[in-house]
């Protein structure tokens, strides 16, 4: 129990979106609701649960766990899970409307660029107003001022308002003030998407530097290699409520497995069909031998295109395929049945499949363009066909990459 920095117990958060054309609420309903609350707290309950009204909507409902000493825990799940509003409750910006949060330490929390920031303000002059609303002294604020200024990258900008600021530097310096906050806790939420991909390795580093000074860092991002890399524990969310806790990639993949792909093959659209002789029916992964939902850096996969026939007669020259592949929204590959030169004879209908021994890509979301076509006219063509997780594995077969944000792929290669 000494250790447990972070408890919750049956916490829960309602918001009311709508009120039936009432356009105000009588003084009499806040003082009845205020004293059942303080009546709940006395009592070591929550409000009681009578019929709710019809316009309650509860972002979070029976929400249980602990977090211990040094752990850095991952907050998963879709957007509109209620990630957010849990991170609130916990940085005591909003009240939870029943169950009860422990905290022990000293909290900073990032869950907004540049919370905490007058836009009319400067650089310089925001660092020690957002020191000080975190909770810094004057004193520390001094002694850490040029190592928050030399890791935002603000040198130049320290005396302009804010105001005049991008978001990526909003975000840089608000970063550096509570990242250098020597505080017990540390939640950050999904802010550090704003920063490039070079910052944001600088702060999954500087995360990591704290979490190994034994601090506790609840860290909220839909990028679930950073999650997997930087968290020993993830929580899983979905409608307000915890529906898994484990391993972070345990949870990873579970997220995966329910989110991701389900709606990446609901993005599919034809955007060619100008040929008669061939139409392409659906789009498969496979790993290992079965159907998967991601793969992994050197897992065995293969990409199944199954297709039909349209001419009458039978195709009068055997069909080619291309695969469009694209990594986190960047074309990485174009494979093409065409270019092996021992090519197969493709028959009229049926399924053809790209085999790739090694998957080699690294951490993000693919995305499959596929087209046919008979001789040079194409027949059929899709966007988005098939939308998946790429995952960093041990491609080279001597454990996990270090290096995340210096290369999309992995190639064969040998020392001599």
């Amino acid at each position: 129990m000494s250790d447990t920095m972070i408890r919750a117990e049956g916490l829960g958060k309602r918001y009311r979106v709508g009120r039936g054309g009432r356009q105000y609420t009588a003084l009499r309903d806040v003082m009845t609701e205020g004293t059942r609350r303080l009546a709940g707290r006395i009592l070591g309950r929550g409000p009681a649960r009578g019929a709710e009204a019809d316009d309650a909507f509860w972002a979070l409902r029976g929400v249980d766990f602990a977090i211990r000493r040094g752990e850095v825990v991952g907050l998963v799940g879709r957007n509109g899970a209620g990630k957010s509003t849990l991170l609130k409750v916990l940085s005591r910006i909003t009240e939870p409307t029943e169950g009860r949060v422990t905290i022990k330490g000293r909290v900073a929390s990032l869950l907004e660029v540049g919370t905490g920031f007058h836009p009319e303000l400067t650089g310089r002059e925001n660092i020690f107003l957002n020191g000080a609303i975190l909770g810094m002294s004057r004193s520390e604020i001094r002694r850490k001022f040029d190592e928050i200024v030399a890791f935002a990258e603000t040198e130049r900008f320290l005396d302009l308002p804010v105001k005049r600021y991008s978001s990526g530097m909003y975000v840089r310096l608000a970063f550096a003030v509570a990242a250098h906050l020597e505080a017990e806790i540390l939640i950050v939420d999904e802010v550090l998407a704003v920063g490039d991909a070079e910052f944001q390795a600088r702060c999954l580093g500087k995360l990591g530097q704290v979490a190994g000074d034994g601090r506790t860092v609840l860290f909220v991002s839909h990028n679930l290699a950073a999650v997997e890399r930087l968290c020993s524990a993830a929580l899983l969310l979905d409608r307000g409520r915890v529906v898994a806790q484990g391993t972070a990639g345990a949870i990873a993949r579970r997220y995966l497995d329910e989110a991701v792909v389900s709606s990446g093959r609901g993005a599919a659209r034809r955007i060619d069909h100008t040929g008669e002789a061939l139409r392409i029916d659906r789009v498969d992964l496979l790993v290992n031998g079965s159907e998967a939902r991601h793969a992994v850096a050197g897992d065995a996969c293969e990409i199944a295109i199954a297709y039909s026939c349209l001419a009458a007669g039978g195709l009068r020259r055997p069909p080619s395929f291309t695969l469009e592949v694209h990594l986190n929204g960047q074309k990485v590959a174009l494979l093409w049945s065409e270019y092996r030169q021992d090519r197969p004879t493709l028959p009229d209908s049926g399924t053809v499949r790209c085999l790739i021994p090694r998957w080699p890509f690294r951490d993000g979301v693919v995305r499959l363009d596929v087209a046919a076509h008979v001789g040079t006219g194409l027949q059929d063509r899709f966007t988005e066909i098939l939308t998946f997780q790429s995952l960093d594995g041990p491609y080279y077969g001597s454990g996990p990459m270090n290096d995340p944000d210096r290369s999309l792929v992995f190639l064969d290669h040998d020392w001599a």
